[in-house]
Protein backbone atom coordinates (compact mmCIF):
# COMPACT_ATOMS: atom_id res chain seq x y z
CA UNK A 1 0.00 0.00 0.00
CA UNK A 2 1.45 3.72 -0.72
CA UNK A 3 -0.06 7.48 -0.57
CA UNK A 4 2.30 9.64 -2.36
CA UNK A 5 5.48 10.91 -1.04
CA UNK A 6 5.35 14.65 0.21
CA UNK A 7 7.64 17.30 0.59
CA UNK A 8 7.43 21.02 2.16
CA UNK A 9 5.92 22.17 -0.76
CA UNK A 10 3.36 19.45 -1.70
CA UNK A 11 0.08 19.46 -0.60
CA UNK A 12 -1.18 18.14 2.81
CA UNK A 13 -3.09 14.57 3.02
CA UNK A 14 -6.70 16.29 1.98
CA UNK A 15 -9.39 14.33 3.42
CA UNK A 16 -12.35 14.03 1.42
CA UNK A 17 -15.73 15.27 3.03
CA UNK A 18 -19.26 12.88 1.82
CA UNK A 19 -22.15 14.82 2.58
CA UNK A 20 -20.44 16.15 6.28
CA UNK A 21 -20.96 12.53 7.80
CA UNK A 22 -17.57 10.75 6.73
CA UNK A 23 -13.61 12.24 5.74
CA UNK A 24 -11.87 9.92 3.56
CA UNK A 25 -7.48 9.93 2.81
CA UNK A 26 -5.86 8.00 0.86
CA UNK A 27 -3.29 5.49 1.77
CA UNK A 28 -3.64 3.79 -2.10
CA UNK A 29 -7.12 3.11 -1.06
CA UNK A 30 -9.42 5.64 -0.17
CA UNK A 31 -10.01 4.53 3.83
CA UNK A 32 -11.50 6.76 6.52
CA UNK A 33 -10.37 8.93 9.18
CA UNK A 34 -10.63 7.64 12.57
CA UNK A 35 -9.48 8.68 15.99
CA UNK A 36 -12.11 6.66 17.82
CA UNK A 37 -10.05 2.99 16.60
CA UNK A 38 -6.56 2.37 15.77
CA UNK A 39 -6.60 -0.45 13.07
CA UNK A 40 -5.76 -0.16 9.57
CA UNK A 41 -8.05 -2.30 7.48
CA UNK A 42 -9.00 -2.83 3.91
CA UNK A 43 -11.98 -4.09 1.91
CA UNK A 44 -10.32 -4.72 -1.47
CA UNK A 45 -11.89 -5.25 -4.67
CA UNK A 46 -11.87 -7.75 -5.48
CA UNK A 47 -9.79 -10.46 -2.57
CA UNK A 48 -6.40 -10.16 -1.55
CA UNK A 49 -4.14 -6.97 -2.14
CA UNK A 50 -1.66 -7.58 -4.30
CA UNK A 51 1.51 -6.22 -2.97
CA UNK A 52 0.73 -8.21 0.43
CA UNK A 53 2.51 -10.76 2.29
CA UNK A 54 0.56 -13.59 3.28
CA UNK A 55 3.09 -15.17 5.71
CA UNK A 56 1.22 -14.25 8.65
CA UNK A 57 -2.32 -14.34 7.07
CA UNK A 58 -1.59 -17.99 6.60
CA UNK A 59 -0.16 -18.92 10.37
CA UNK A 60 -3.59 -16.56 11.83
CA UNK A 61 -5.87 -18.35 9.23
CA UNK A 62 -7.52 -20.06 11.22
CA UNK A 63 -8.13 -17.09 13.46
CA UNK A 64 -9.80 -14.91 11.43
CA UNK A 65 -9.61 -11.22 13.34
CA UNK A 66 -12.97 -9.08 14.11
CA UNK A 67 -12.48 -5.97 14.50
CA UNK A 68 -15.74 -4.08 16.20
CA UNK A 69 -16.57 -0.39 15.81
CA UNK A 70 -19.45 1.90 17.76
CA UNK A 71 -21.42 1.01 14.35
CA UNK A 72 -20.20 -2.05 11.88
CA UNK A 73 -17.82 -4.63 12.21
CA UNK A 74 -15.33 -6.08 9.66
CA UNK A 75 -13.82 -9.56 9.59
CA UNK A 76 -10.55 -10.99 7.70
CA UNK A 77 -7.10 -12.09 7.82
CA UNK A 78 -4.36 -9.85 9.52
CA UNK A 79 -1.68 -8.92 6.56
CA UNK A 80 1.59 -6.63 5.72
CA UNK A 81 2.24 -4.78 3.12
CA UNK A 82 5.11 -1.79 2.31
CA UNK A 83 3.42 1.61 2.93
CA UNK A 84 4.30 5.12 1.99
CA UNK A 85 2.34 7.82 3.91
CA UNK A 86 3.30 11.60 4.52
CA UNK A 87 6.83 10.76 3.05
CA UNK A 88 7.51 7.88 5.25
CA UNK A 89 8.27 4.39 4.24
CA UNK A 90 7.30 1.78 6.13
CA UNK A 91 9.03 -1.54 5.02
CA UNK A 92 5.97 -3.91 6.58
CA UNK A 93 2.76 -2.36 7.91
CA UNK A 94 0.72 -4.44 9.36
CA UNK A 95 -3.17 -4.72 8.27
CA UNK A 96 -6.54 -6.55 8.46
CA UNK A 97 -7.38 -7.83 4.93
CA UNK A 98 -11.34 -7.49 5.18
CA UNK A 99 -13.25 -10.74 3.70
CA UNK A 100 -16.31 -8.98 4.87
CA UNK A 101 -17.44 -5.45 6.37
CA UNK A 102 -20.74 -4.29 7.87
CA UNK A 103 -19.58 -0.42 8.13
CA UNK A 104 -21.60 2.73 6.42
CA UNK A 105 -17.99 4.11 5.76
CA UNK A 106 -18.29 1.28 2.54
CA UNK A 107 -21.58 2.50 1.26
CA UNK A 108 -19.76 6.16 0.80
CA UNK A 109 -17.16 5.14 -1.21
CA UNK A 110 -14.60 4.00 1.36
CA UNK A 111 -12.72 0.96 1.09
CA UNK A 112 -11.81 0.88 4.87
CA UNK A 113 -10.43 2.57 7.82
CA UNK A 114 -7.63 3.66 9.26
CA UNK A 115 -7.62 4.40 12.71
CA UNK A 116 -5.54 6.89 14.74
CA UNK A 117 -5.47 6.29 17.85
CA UNK A 118 -3.13 4.41 20.45
CA UNK A 119 -1.80 0.84 20.13
CA UNK A 120 -3.50 -0.46 23.05
CA UNK A 121 -6.75 0.06 21.43
CA UNK A 122 -5.14 -2.12 18.40
CA UNK A 123 -6.84 -5.61 18.01
CA UNK A 124 -4.43 -6.50 14.95
CA UNK A 125 -1.20 -5.48 17.56
CA UNK A 126 -2.93 -7.76 19.79
CA UNK A 127 -3.51 -10.73 17.91
CA UNK A 128 0.09 -10.39 16.59
CA UNK A 129 1.49 -10.02 20.11
CA UNK A 130 0.16 -13.55 20.29
CA UNK A 131 2.36 -15.28 17.77
CA UNK A 132 5.24 -14.02 19.98
CA UNK A 133 5.58 -10.68 17.41
CA UNK A 134 5.97 -7.01 17.93
CA UNK A 135 5.43 -6.26 14.38
CA UNK A 136 1.84 -5.63 14.52
CA UNK A 137 2.41 -1.64 16.10
CA UNK A 138 -0.34 0.61 14.32
CA UNK A 139 0.32 2.67 11.12
CA UNK A 140 1.13 6.25 13.27
CA UNK A 141 3.53 4.10 16.04
CA UNK A 142 5.27 3.28 13.15
CA UNK A 143 5.37 6.60 11.27
CA UNK A 144 6.58 7.97 14.43
CA UNK A 145 9.15 5.57 15.14
CA UNK A 146 10.97 6.48 11.45
CA UNK A 147 12.38 9.38 13.05
CA UNK A 148 11.84 9.61 17.16
CA UNK A 149 13.31 13.29 17.22
CA UNK A 150 10.12 14.28 15.20
CA UNK A 151 7.34 15.44 17.15
CA UNK A 152 4.54 12.45 17.54
CA UNK A 153 1.74 14.36 16.80
CA UNK A 154 -1.39 14.78 13.91
CA UNK A 155 -3.49 17.49 13.18
CA UNK A 156 -6.35 18.37 11.06
CA UNK A 157 -9.16 19.81 10.09
CA UNK A 158 -12.47 18.87 8.54
CA UNK A 159 -13.90 20.73 6.14
CA UNK A 160 -17.88 21.34 5.50
CA UNK A 161 -20.43 21.37 2.69
CA UNK A 162 -23.21 23.25 4.75
CA UNK A 163 -21.98 26.26 5.47
CA UNK A 164 -20.64 27.41 2.13
CA UNK A 165 -17.38 28.21 3.16
CA UNK A 166 -15.01 26.77 0.83
CA UNK A 167 -12.83 26.13 3.09
CA UNK A 168 -11.14 22.43 2.72
CA UNK A 169 -9.85 19.73 4.81
CA UNK A 170 -6.06 19.29 6.06
CA UNK A 171 -4.12 16.71 7.85
CA UNK A 172 -0.57 16.58 8.79
CA UNK A 173 1.72 14.23 10.45
CA UNK A 174 4.70 16.50 13.14
CA UNK A 175 3.59 19.88 11.77
CA UNK A 176 0.43 22.00 11.09
CA UNK A 177 -1.37 24.07 8.64
CA UNK A 178 0.38 27.29 8.85
CA UNK A 179 -3.11 29.28 8.93
CA UNK A 180 -3.37 27.56 12.51
CA UNK A 181 -0.23 27.29 13.94
CA UNK A 182 -0.96 29.19 17.07
CA UNK A 183 -2.37 26.06 17.47
CA UNK A 184 0.87 24.73 19.77
CA UNK A 185 -0.02 28.11 21.87
CA UNK A 186 -3.42 26.85 23.67
CA UNK A 187 -3.37 24.68 26.48
CA UNK A 188 -2.57 21.27 26.74
CA UNK A 189 -5.45 19.12 27.69
CA UNK A 190 -4.97 16.34 29.46
CA UNK A 191 -6.44 12.47 27.90
CA UNK A 192 -8.45 10.98 30.38
CA UNK A 193 -6.76 8.64 31.89
CA UNK A 194 -3.89 11.08 31.93
CA UNK A 195 -1.41 8.19 31.53
CA UNK A 196 -1.45 5.15 29.28
CA UNK A 197 -5.22 5.84 27.94
CA UNK A 198 -6.40 3.17 24.92
CA UNK A 199 -8.82 6.29 23.49
CA UNK A 200 -8.93 9.72 23.12
CA UNK A 201 -10.81 10.79 26.00
CA UNK A 202 -11.12 14.05 27.40
CA UNK A 203 -12.73 15.64 30.45
CA UNK A 204 -15.94 18.18 29.53
CA UNK A 205 -16.55 20.89 31.92
CA UNK A 206 -19.75 22.03 30.80
CA UNK A 207 -21.59 22.71 27.37
CA UNK A 208 -23.51 26.30 26.60
CA UNK A 209 -26.99 26.44 25.00
CA UNK A 210 -28.34 29.89 24.47
CA UNK A 211 -28.15 31.97 27.93
CA UNK A 212 -27.81 28.63 29.86
CA UNK A 213 -24.43 27.22 31.14
CA UNK A 214 -25.25 23.52 32.23
CA UNK A 215 -23.38 21.29 34.21
CA UNK A 216 -22.04 18.16 33.41
CA UNK A 217 -21.46 14.82 35.12
CA UNK A 218 -20.10 10.95 34.80
CA UNK A 219 -20.34 7.35 34.84
CA UNK A 220 -17.18 6.17 34.50
CA UNK A 221 -15.46 4.64 37.63
CA UNK A 222 -12.68 7.14 39.09
CA UNK A 223 -13.73 10.16 36.89
CA UNK A 224 -14.60 13.48 38.44
CA UNK A 225 -18.11 13.49 39.26
CA UNK A 226 -18.37 17.33 37.67
CA UNK A 227 -17.13 16.61 34.74
CA UNK A 228 -17.62 14.22 31.70
CA UNK A 229 -15.55 11.73 29.75
CA UNK A 230 -15.68 12.81 26.35
CA UNK A 231 -14.30 10.57 23.23
CA UNK A 232 -13.43 12.74 20.45
CA UNK A 233 -14.29 10.36 17.34
CA UNK A 234 -13.60 11.79 13.91
CA UNK A 235 -15.21 8.37 12.77
CA UNK A 236 -18.41 9.25 14.26
CA UNK A 237 -20.89 11.52 12.09
CA UNK A 238 -23.05 12.79 15.44
CA UNK A 239 -22.52 13.20 18.39
CA UNK A 240 -24.25 10.90 21.32
CA UNK A 241 -25.05 11.99 24.66
CA UNK A 242 -26.99 11.53 27.56
CA UNK A 243 -30.70 12.00 27.28
CA UNK A 244 -31.00 15.14 29.08
CA UNK A 245 -27.72 16.75 27.70
CA UNK A 246 -29.92 16.56 24.55
CA UNK A 247 -33.06 17.65 26.06
CA UNK A 248 -31.25 20.47 27.48
CA UNK A 249 -29.98 21.66 23.47
CA UNK A 250 -33.79 20.71 21.70
CA UNK A 251 -36.21 20.79 24.10
CA UNK A 252 -36.70 24.42 24.54
CA UNK A 253 -37.04 24.81 20.59
CA UNK A 254 -40.80 25.84 19.77
CA UNK A 255 -41.90 23.33 17.15
CA UNK A 256 -38.96 20.81 18.05
CA UNK A 257 -39.64 17.07 19.26
CA UNK A 258 -37.98 13.78 19.82
CA UNK A 259 -38.88 10.93 16.96
CA UNK A 260 -38.07 7.64 19.06
CA UNK A 261 -38.45 5.56 15.29
CA UNK A 262 -35.67 7.51 14.21
CA UNK A 263 -33.76 7.96 17.41
CA UNK A 264 -33.18 11.63 16.72
CA UNK A 265 -34.99 15.19 17.15
CA UNK A 266 -36.99 16.74 14.50
CA UNK A 267 -36.21 20.56 14.71
CA UNK A 268 -37.31 23.48 12.41
CA UNK A 269 -34.68 24.41 9.69
CA UNK A 270 -35.47 28.47 11.04
CA UNK A 271 -34.22 27.89 14.34
CA UNK A 272 -30.62 28.88 15.48
CA UNK A 273 -29.08 26.90 18.00
CA UNK A 274 -26.43 28.87 19.68
CA UNK A 275 -24.07 26.85 21.78
CA UNK A 276 -20.37 25.87 23.02
CA UNK A 277 -18.36 23.15 24.83
CA UNK A 278 -16.50 24.25 27.34
CA UNK A 279 -12.80 21.48 28.19
CA UNK A 280 -10.07 22.45 30.31
CA UNK A 281 -11.80 24.87 32.90
CA UNK A 282 -8.65 25.93 34.37
CA UNK A 283 -7.84 27.83 30.97
CA UNK A 284 -11.65 28.86 30.13
CA UNK A 285 -11.50 27.20 26.88
CA UNK A 286 -14.78 27.98 25.21
CA UNK A 287 -15.63 25.91 21.82
CA UNK A 288 -18.35 27.60 19.68
CA UNK A 289 -20.32 24.63 17.82
CA UNK A 290 -21.91 26.37 14.06
CA UNK A 291 -25.35 25.91 14.75
CA UNK A 292 -25.63 24.36 10.69
CA UNK A 293 -23.97 21.43 12.47
CA UNK A 294 -26.32 21.50 15.32
CA UNK A 295 -29.08 21.03 13.07
CA UNK A 296 -27.90 19.48 9.82
CA UNK A 297 -30.45 18.60 7.27
CA UNK A 298 -31.71 15.59 6.63
CA UNK A 299 -29.88 12.96 4.55
CA UNK A 300 -32.18 13.61 1.12
CA UNK A 301 -34.44 15.56 2.38
CA UNK A 302 -33.35 19.24 2.71
CA UNK A 303 -36.79 20.62 4.05
CA UNK A 304 -36.53 18.54 7.38
CA UNK A 305 -33.98 19.27 10.00
CA UNK A 306 -32.43 16.80 12.60
CA UNK A 307 -30.71 17.25 16.14
CA UNK A 308 -27.00 15.96 15.53
CA UNK A 309 -26.46 15.27 19.53
CA UNK A 310 -27.94 11.91 19.19
CA UNK A 311 -29.78 10.61 22.92
CA UNK A 312 -28.24 6.96 22.61
CA UNK A 313 -25.37 5.00 24.13
CA UNK A 314 -22.68 3.10 22.27
CA UNK A 315 -22.04 -0.24 23.38
CA UNK A 316 -18.22 -0.58 22.74
CA UNK A 317 -16.21 1.07 25.07
CA UNK A 318 -19.11 1.08 27.44
CA UNK A 319 -18.21 2.66 30.79
CA UNK A 320 -14.77 4.05 29.41
CA UNK A 321 -16.53 7.25 28.37
CA UNK A 322 -20.29 9.59 28.73
CA UNK A 323 -20.26 11.44 25.37
CA UNK A 324 -18.88 10.48 22.02
CA UNK A 325 -17.93 13.68 19.98
CA UNK A 326 -18.10 13.62 16.24
CA UNK A 327 -17.92 15.64 13.47
CA UNK A 328 -20.33 17.85 13.99
CA UNK A 329 -18.47 19.21 16.65
CA UNK A 330 -14.83 18.82 15.61
CA UNK A 331 -15.65 20.67 12.14
CA UNK A 332 -15.36 23.83 14.63
CA UNK A 333 -11.88 23.28 15.83
CA UNK A 334 -8.53 22.51 14.79
CA UNK A 335 -7.34 20.15 16.43
CA UNK A 336 -3.51 18.31 17.40
CA UNK A 337 -3.44 14.70 18.77
CA UNK A 338 -0.06 14.49 20.24
CA UNK A 339 0.64 10.78 21.16
CA UNK A 340 4.00 11.90 23.49
CA UNK A 341 7.59 12.76 22.97
CA UNK A 342 10.00 9.91 22.98
CA UNK A 343 12.78 10.41 25.70
CA UNK A 344 16.76 9.92 26.05
CA UNK A 345 15.41 6.15 26.85
CA UNK A 346 12.82 5.87 24.35
CA UNK A 347 10.03 5.85 26.67
CA UNK A 348 7.01 8.22 25.04
CA UNK A 349 5.31 10.85 27.42
CA UNK A 350 1.29 11.07 28.05
CA UNK A 351 -0.48 12.12 25.42
CA UNK A 352 -2.69 15.68 25.14
CA UNK A 353 -4.87 17.50 23.12
CA UNK A 354 -4.69 20.64 21.89
CA UNK A 355 -7.56 22.66 19.83
CA UNK A 356 -8.04 26.09 18.24
CA UNK A 357 -12.03 27.16 17.67
CA UNK A 358 -12.74 27.88 14.25
CA UNK A 359 -16.18 29.38 14.50
CA UNK A 360 -16.77 33.18 15.03
CA UNK A 361 -19.82 32.76 16.48
CA UNK A 362 -21.72 36.01 15.03
CA UNK A 363 -20.09 34.79 11.33
CA UNK A 364 -20.96 31.39 11.78
CA UNK A 365 -24.65 32.91 12.93
CA UNK A 366 -24.73 34.62 9.35
CA UNK A 367 -23.75 31.23 7.46
CA UNK A 368 -26.79 29.89 9.59
CA UNK A 369 -29.20 32.89 8.23
CA UNK A 370 -27.81 32.60 4.61
CA UNK A 371 -28.57 29.04 4.41
CA UNK A 372 -32.03 28.84 6.54
CA UNK A 373 -33.26 32.24 6.03
CA UNK A 374 -33.77 34.85 8.64
CA UNK A 375 -31.56 37.34 10.55
CA UNK A 376 -28.74 36.82 11.74
CA UNK A 377 -27.60 37.27 15.35
CA UNK A 378 -25.40 39.89 16.68
CA UNK A 379 -22.76 39.76 19.62
CA UNK A 380 -22.96 36.49 20.60
CA UNK A 381 -20.86 34.88 23.12
CA UNK A 382 -20.12 32.82 25.86
CA UNK A 383 -19.48 33.00 29.69
CA UNK A 384 -16.90 30.69 31.18
CA UNK A 385 -18.01 28.38 34.35
CA UNK A 386 -15.49 29.53 36.68
CA UNK A 387 -16.55 27.02 39.34
CA UNK A 388 -15.50 23.65 40.01
CA UNK A 389 -18.75 22.46 40.25
CA UNK A 390 -20.17 23.11 37.35
CA UNK A 391 -22.49 25.35 38.38
CA UNK A 392 -24.77 27.71 35.94
CA UNK A 393 -23.59 31.16 34.83
CA UNK A 394 -26.22 33.51 33.29
CA UNK A 395 -25.83 36.00 31.13
CA UNK A 396 -27.84 39.51 29.57
CA UNK A 397 -29.58 38.70 26.02
CA UNK A 398 -28.11 40.19 22.78
CA UNK A 399 -30.95 42.96 22.83
CA UNK A 400 -30.44 43.64 26.68
CA UNK A 401 -26.76 44.07 26.53
CA UNK A 402 -27.25 46.29 22.97
CA UNK A 403 -29.44 48.39 25.39
CA UNK A 404 -26.91 48.78 27.99
CA UNK A 405 -24.05 49.48 26.01
CA UNK A 406 -26.23 52.27 23.99
CA UNK A 407 -27.27 53.82 27.32
CA UNK A 408 -23.43 53.73 28.72
CA UNK A 409 -22.52 56.03 25.93
CA UNK A 410 -24.89 58.37 26.46
CA UNK A 411 -25.24 58.01 30.62
CA UNK A 412 -22.89 60.80 31.17
CA UNK A 413 -25.11 63.36 28.91
CA UNK A 414 -28.03 62.29 30.97
CA UNK A 415 -26.53 63.00 34.41
CA UNK A 416 -25.22 66.03 33.49
CA UNK A 417 -28.41 67.14 32.29
CA UNK A 418 -30.69 66.09 35.51
CA UNK A 419 -27.53 67.46 37.55
CA UNK A 420 -28.03 71.12 35.56
CA UNK A 421 -31.99 70.27 36.45
CA UNK A 422 -30.89 69.79 39.90
CA UNK A 423 -29.35 73.01 40.75
CA UNK A 424 -31.92 74.96 38.34
CA UNK A 425 -34.74 73.80 40.58
CA UNK A 426 -32.51 74.28 44.02
CA UNK A 427 -31.84 77.73 43.00
CA UNK A 428 -35.56 78.51 42.59
CA UNK A 429 -36.56 76.87 46.32
CA UNK A 430 -33.80 78.97 47.42
CA UNK A 431 -35.06 82.06 45.93
CA UNK A 432 -38.96 81.03 46.85
CA UNK A 433 -37.98 80.57 50.34
CA UNK A 434 -35.90 83.87 50.81
CA UNK A 435 -39.39 85.60 48.69
CA UNK A 436 -41.57 84.39 51.31
CA UNK A 437 -39.37 85.37 54.25
CA UNK A 438 -39.31 88.81 53.06
CA UNK A 439 -43.45 88.62 52.96
CA UNK A 440 -43.76 87.11 56.38
CA UNK A 441 -41.49 89.39 57.74
CA UNK A 442 -43.48 92.70 56.57
CA UNK A 443 -47.36 91.00 57.00
CA UNK A 444 -46.87 88.60 60.00
CA UNK A 445 -49.66 89.48 63.21
CA UNK A 446 -49.68 87.70 66.34
CA UNK A 447 -52.79 85.38 66.94
CA UNK A 448 -54.80 86.80 69.92
CA UNK A 449 -56.56 83.41 70.35
CA UNK A 450 -54.73 79.75 69.80
CA UNK A 451 -56.12 77.82 68.02
CA UNK A 452 -57.54 74.40 68.79
CA UNK A 453 -55.56 70.94 67.84
CA UNK A 454 -58.29 68.66 68.72
CA UNK A 455 -59.44 66.83 65.63
CA UNK A 456 -62.64 67.52 63.22
CA UNK A 457 -65.02 65.24 63.60
CA UNK A 458 -66.12 62.92 60.20
CA UNK A 459 -69.54 61.90 59.22
CA UNK A 460 -69.67 57.95 59.25
CA UNK A 461 -70.69 57.15 55.58
CA UNK A 462 -73.73 54.73 55.63
CA UNK A 463 -71.71 52.13 52.89
CA UNK A 464 -69.41 49.42 54.52
CA UNK A 465 -65.83 50.46 55.15
CA UNK A 466 -63.24 49.76 52.66
CA UNK A 467 -62.03 47.73 55.70
CA UNK A 468 -64.95 45.57 55.75
CA UNK A 469 -64.95 45.14 51.65
CA UNK A 470 -61.16 44.17 51.86
CA UNK A 471 -62.39 41.25 54.79
CA UNK A 472 -65.17 40.06 51.78
CA UNK A 473 -63.07 40.46 49.23
CA UNK A 474 -59.66 39.05 49.67
CA UNK A 475 -56.50 40.11 47.31
CA UNK A 476 -54.35 37.96 45.70
CA UNK A 477 -50.75 38.91 45.55
CA UNK A 478 -49.60 38.28 42.01
CA UNK A 479 -45.87 38.86 41.80
CA UNK A 480 -44.10 40.28 38.16
CA UNK A 481 -41.32 38.18 37.46
CA UNK A 482 -38.10 40.64 36.63
CA UNK A 483 -35.58 37.48 35.41
CA UNK A 484 -34.43 36.78 32.37
CA UNK A 485 -36.10 33.75 30.57
CA UNK A 486 -34.50 30.94 28.91
CA UNK A 487 -34.80 31.90 25.67
CA UNK A 488 -32.63 34.86 26.39
CA UNK A 489 -29.52 34.87 24.10
CA UNK A 490 -26.11 34.78 25.67
CA UNK A 491 -23.21 37.38 25.48
CA UNK A 492 -20.01 36.05 27.13
CA UNK A 493 -16.28 36.69 25.51
CA UNK A 494 -15.53 36.05 22.23
CA UNK A 495 -13.37 32.53 22.20
CA UNK A 496 -10.32 32.11 21.09
CA UNK A 497 -10.12 32.13 17.42
CA UNK A 498 -7.93 33.89 14.26
CA UNK A 499 -9.27 36.98 12.89
CA UNK A 500 -7.77 36.27 9.52
CA UNK A 501 -8.17 32.34 9.95
CA UNK A 502 -11.62 30.92 11.15
CA UNK A 503 -13.72 29.87 9.10
CA UNK A 504 -13.03 33.23 6.77
CA UNK A 505 -11.67 32.39 3.13
CA UNK A 506 -9.25 29.23 1.69
CA UNK A 507 -6.77 28.10 4.04
CA UNK A 508 -3.68 27.41 2.71
CA UNK A 509 -2.73 23.45 2.15
CA UNK A 510 0.04 22.56 4.93
CA UNK A 511 1.82 19.54 4.52
CA UNK A 512 1.71 15.48 5.64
Amino acid sequence: MSCPASSSTDPATLPSDVHDLIYIANVSFPVQLDTGSSDLWVLPTPGFLPNAEATVSTLLSRRDAPTHYGIGSTLGLVAFAPTVFAGITIPQQAFLNSTSAQNPAISYGAAGIVGLGFDSLSQIDSAINKTGSSAGRTLLYNLFQDNPSEPNFIAFSLQSTSDGDGVQGTLAVGETDPSYANVTSTNKIPTWPVTAPSRWNVLLDSFIVGSQTHAVSTTVPAAPQNKAVALLDSGTAYTYAPTDVCTAIYGGISGAQYDSTLGQWIVPCEAEIDMALQIELSSNQIFPINPLDVTPTALGDSNTCVGSFIPQAVSVGSGQFDWLIGDNVLRSVYALYDFGDFDSSGDVGNPYVQMLALVDPDQASVEFHNARGGTPNTNITYNVSNSESGSTTVSLSTDVATAIENLSKFLPVILGVMALNALVLIILVVVGIILLCKRRGKNARIRKIPGRLSPMVMDNPSGPRDSELSRNLPHTYQPVSMALTEDTLFVPPTPGFSKDSSRFGDRPNSIA
